[in-house]
């Protein structure tokens, strides 16, 4: 069996799949705020659902800056140098453990679910921030592993921000005093989709990605600016580089459990 693991900034996700994909066990709490009330929680939820024997590799999301099994630092979280590998150390009699950034395992399980797959995507959650990951032949890029696309900064408003600080739904929520399931205006949603644009026509240049797909709860409301939003990132970059098609995230709330295992079947194998 693998396990996938969800850390988000208020719930956490734990998921039994099997190799076919079906899922056996779901179980799900709140993220507490103190890293070590987490490690505690996640390793008695672990302990007591699953049996040592039949676990074969456990695949933990992060919404944090990784390296090495560690969370240097996270966005929603009041967490510093998480030492994952660490907390988990001997678990499940030992079994294999992953470490992965949130938005990567999401953008990996969103590409997958596109028909035909494209040989690059751009994922970017828009939430009460802003993240992303780069997927190149259906795997997570490992040269671009570590973007944090929502800290990028640019300008707007006349000041230098980063991206999330105007555009993420923490940042729409502040402006216009509204969750973005109760706006209806066009030009609100017009603001909004230029407010979003900003960080592509930075990044498309870079990464020159064939789809982007927008998960999150902003991208939930996708219907209402999408077109807004293709429209001004066409108009926007240079004529010689192409507009990648924007598309909507088919499972955002359950993109990042998928992208777990996705991720170890796929060091399963190899």
């Amino acid at each position: 069996m693998i396990i996938a693991i969800d850390t988000g900034g208020t719930k956490t996700l734990v998921a039994g799949f099997n190799r076919d994909g079906s899922r056996e066990v779901t179980v799900r709490f709140e993220t507490p705020a103190d890293s070590d009330e987490y490690t505690k929680l996640l390793r008695a939820t672990l302990e007591e659902n699953f049996s040592n024997d039949s676990v074969e590799m456990i695949c933990l999301a992060l919404p944090g800056l990784i390296k090495d099994k560690t969370a240097m630092w996270f966005g929603n979280l009041a967490w510093k140098n998480f030492d994952a590998g660490k907390a988990l150390e001997g678990i499940l009699s030992g079994a294999p453990l992953l470490v992965e950034n949130d938005a990567n395992l999401a953008g990996l399980a969103e590409t997958r679910m596109l028909d035909p797959m494209p040989g690059s995507s751009l994922y970017v959650t828009v939430s009460t921030g802003i993240g992303a990951g780069l997927t190149t032949n259906g795997h997570i890029d490992r040269t671009l592993g570590r973007i944090e696309a929502g800290h990028a900064v640019l300008e707007f408003g006349g000041q230098l921000q980063k991206w999330e600080s105007f555009a993420s739904g923490k940042a729409i929520y502040s402006t216009y005093g509204q969750f973005a399931r109760d706006i209806t205006s066009e030009e609100t949603w017009q603001e909004i989709a230029d407010r979003i644009s900003r960080g592509f026509i930075v990044l498309i240049p870079i990464i020159q990605p064939d789809t982007i797909i927008i998960g999150g709860s902003i991208g939930t409301y996708f219907s209402r600016y999408g077109e807004k939003l293709e429209q001004l990132v066409k108009e926007r970059l240079p004529s010689y580089l192409p507009s990648p098609p924007i598309v909507q995230a088919k499972n955002p709330e359950e993109a990042v459990i998928y992208g777990c295992f996705y991720h170890a079947l796929d060091n399963l194998t190899r």
